[in-house]
């Protein structure tokens, strides 16, 4: 992403213009502002996907659309914003797959993001790829099981945060692979790639936009992508299932939920607005720079993806024997 694109994104949303010339024609219509509540803290990929998607909000139902990033404990902080905003359509919450975990993870969570939570639609998804330093001796996914097969536990597999989508993502590729490695867990993405290229790990889990750049050098190689069908920049890449990994779905998602108890008509005014935007070449476009793949869809799919999510991280952290918090 260049330095121009970066700082436009982050400049868009933070009190964006009434634009009543591209007001929607019928419906519901917000009275005041809205408010979009993100999890993360400025600059990250949730963060530059609610911005360029705030504005497109603002254009077509004429109110300002305004980020209020509140990062912190793994998105409850930012839930608990929601929570106490009345649940009249002006204000949204970004949720992910993070928010599944969460609800997989947290065993006490002063909400509940299946019921708590009504469902809009998904803004965007990307996958995480597993990657590995250019001196490796694997080549693809097929050699790094041989590997791991021949090496029970003695090999290392990186990725950030323990608890986040890539951590769970390694585990997830223990459990469907049916291999022993340890997972270990770095506070950020530089750490890691740090620990991978210096040999500290074998491989690692990361989604693509904080190393597209080291993919691009060659300073770091893909064997494979997560998702079920291959990423769209990394059309040559195969996915894990492709490599042989039987069962294996995972991409990291953002999309944008209201308050339980928000009118119907608000909820498809915000629908309709965001897949008409989804569908314009300049948003694509601008997602695309992030690596996000435009997503879109109903309310009802967004609900079914949360709660899918929910349930096959509920069944990582047991099977991976992670203590729920």
């Amino acid at each position: 992403m260049n330095p121009t694109t970066r700082r436009t994104l982050l400049g868009a949303g933070l009190a964006l213009p009434f634009l009543s010339t591209a007001r929607a024609q019928a419906g519901w219509q917000p009275s005041r502002p809205i408010r979009i509540v993100v999890p993360f803290g400025p600059g990250g990929v949730a963060d530059l996907t609610a911005r360029a998607v705030a504005q497109r909000i603002s254009e077509r139902l004429g109110q300002p659309a305004v980020i209020d990033n509140r990062p912190g404990a793994g998105g409850i902080v930012a839930g608990q914003q929601l929570m106490a905003a009345p649940a009249d359509g002006h204000t949204l919450l970004v949720a992910s797959n993070g928010t599944a975990i969460s609800k997989a993870l947290f065993r006490q969570l002063p909400f509940d993001p299946l019921t708590d939570f009504a469902p809009v639609v998904t803004m965007g998804a990307f996958p995480i790829a597993v990657v590995v330093a250019p001196n490796s001796p694997d080549r693809d996914i097929a050699g790094l099981l041989a590997r791991l097969r021949a090496n029970p536990g003695r090999l290392n597999i990186g990725s950030i945060t323990a608890g986040s989508t890539q951590n769970l993502s390694a585990e997830l590729f223990k459990i469907r692979s049916a291999t022993r490695f340890e997972t270990i867990a770095f506070p950020a993405t530089p750490a890691l790639t740090t620990a991978l290229i210096r040999g500290d790990v074998d491989a690692a889990f990361e989604i693509t936009g904080p190393i597209w750049g080291q993919i691009q050098s060659g300073a770091l190689r893909v064997l494979a992508v997560t998702s079920a069908t291959r990423a769209q920049n990394l059309p040559d890449v195969p996915t894990l299932a492709e490599a042989g990994v039987a069962d294996y779905d995972v991409a990291s998602w953002n999309a944008l939920v209201a308050r339980a108890g928000t009118p119907p008509e608000a909820i498809a005014a915000y629908n309709t607005a965001v897949n008409e935007a989804l569908r314009t070449p300049e948003l694509r476009a601008t997602l695309t720079q992030v690596g996000v793949e435009p997503r879109g869809g109903t309310a009802a799919e967004m609900g079914q993806l949360l709660a899918a999510d929910t349930a096959r991280w509920t069944e990582v952290i047991e099977k991976a024997g992670i203590p729920r918090q």
